[in-house]
């Protein structure tokens, strides 16, 4: 069974950080492009940051550029988004991602595989 955890999560004050961490199991994603997306209450899911197959590209979202910086770490934890300057308007729940297109893309509907989902909670 091929799956997605999320991890790092949790509650911080403006200004803070956090890093968040995605470890897969089932099946290696070293070919394709992973991503974060987050999602409000009461609000769609978002895009936030994907990373290509090699690590060689990035994209951001213009609400995080130059605070957040997704990476390529192993097989194990493809992907993980280091998120500093937290602001309270970053409070979601963040989904890491899976594509199945080996370059970067923002559309929810090019991502085969999600996790379940971390909080990330960030007061004024």
């Amino acid at each position: 069974q091929v799956q997605l955890v999320e991890s790092g999560g949790g509650s911080v004050q403006a200004g803070g950080s956090l890093r968040l961490s995605c470890a897969a199991s089932g099946r290696t994603f070293s070919g394709v492009a992973m991503g974060w997306f987050r999602q409000a209450p009461g609000k769609e899911r978002e895009f936030v940051a994907v990373i290509n197959w090699n690590g060689a590209n990035t994209y951001y979202a213009d609400s995080v550029k130059g605070r957040f910086t997704i990476s390529r770490d192993n097989a194990k934890t493809p992907v993980s988004l280091e998120m500093n300057n937290l602001k309270p308007e970053d409070t979601a729940v963040y989904y890491c991602a899976a594509s199945r297109f080996a370059h970067t893309v923002v559309s929810t509907t090019l991502y085969d595989y999600w996790g379940q989902g971390t909080q990330v909670t960030v007061s004024s």
